[in-house]
């Protein structure tokens, strides 16, 4: 079924809600093309214990994308358009769906966390600044929520167990701060210091583990963990010119992609110890975003000189 479309700034659809009125109408499996998104191809080739190709993917993103995924197979893609507003994309038994707009009208990239199969929780800054939510589950699609501060950069998010959700983004001093979700109720915000250059990225290896990334003011990788406490900040070198973006494939395993000076993507990874860098190639006009399926699999998704593009370890 169609259902018309409405734009929404993220303050209008907050009014809307509190005047008890409907805050979003959304495309149930649109493939609209008027507000810049177009259909992806199809899936990279990929041999096994290798890298792909770059995989171009169509699309028109106005933001570096945001990937989580909830299954094996299974991975859902988020972007802002053109018409500023989120919109989103499904991978799923090899093919992927059309585009859905969901709405908004946000300041940054978008970020997502799958807490559990078939639940996906998004956040972006909004046009106060603030931090602003979404969520889907088996009832579908929530409106836009509210959850304060005020933003100078995208968010950053993990899942844990019991619906935990740790969010992570640059304050108005260049600080590092978080606000977390037990399950039940969301904290206030926490200020974690440093000096962030980008937005931050975030993944959890196990329950109870965090590791935050970010481009330090000496445009290095740095890097905070959080295992029954805060760590220190950590220098690991390179010369980044944009934020940086984690997977975990397995439990002790990091993989951090981020863009060069030479705007290719380059990657460290950490298992008991932290490799080299190594260039990727490509051409990035964004951050990298990347998500695992499964141990040993990693699909890297950036936004490229005019389209989405797709490499992916397999």
């Amino acid at each position: 079924m169609r259902r018309a479309f409405f734009r929404y700034s993220l303050a209008a659809l907050a009014a809307a809600a509190l005047a008890g009125a409907p805050a979003v109408a959304r495309i149930a499996g649109a493939a609209s093309t008027a507000n810049g998104m177009t259909s992806l191809v199809s899936a990279a080739r990929v041999a096994p214990d290798a890298w792909s190709d770059w995989e171009p993917m169509g699309g028109s993103p106005t933001s570096a994308p945001a990937v989580a995924a909830w299954s094996s197979g299974r991975l859902d893609l988020f972007v802002r358009g053109l018409d500023n507003a989120l919109w989103h994309q499904s991978y799923w038994a090899g093919s992927w769906s059309a585009w859905e707009s969901l709405g908004g009208v946000l300041m940054s990239a978008p970020a997502v966390a799958s807490p559990a199969p078939g639940v996906l929780d998004i956040f972006a800054q909004g046009t106060d600044n603030a931090l602003w939510h979404r969520w889907y589950s088996t009832r579908g699609w929530s409106p836009w929520v509210a959850l304060g501060g005020v933003l100078t950069s995208a968010p950053a998010v993990a899942a844990g167990a019991n619906g935990r959700l740790d969010v992570f983004a640059r304050g108005v001093e260049n600080a590092l701060w978080h606000r977390w979700y037990n399950g039940h109720r969301w904290s206030t915000w926490e200020r974690l210091g440093g000096l962030l250059m980008s937005a931050p990225a975030v993944a959890s290896w196990a329950p109870g583990r965090l590791d935050v990334f970010t481009q330090g003011p000496d445009n290095a990788l740095w890097h905070r963990w959080y295992e029954g406490g805060w760590s220190a900040w950590e220098n690991l070198g390179g010369v980044l010119t944009s934020g940086p973006g984690v997977a975990s494939s397995e439990s002790g395993r990091l993989d951090v992609f981020v863009r060069g000076t030479d705007n290719g993507m380059w990657h460290k990874s950490y298992s008991g110890g932290w490799s080299e860098w190594e260039g990727m190639g490509g051409t990035l006009m964004s951050e990298p975003a990347v998500a695992s399926w499964a141990p040993g699999r990693l699909d890297v998704f950036v936004q490229g000189t005019n389209e989405l593009y797709r490499k992916v370890w397999s």
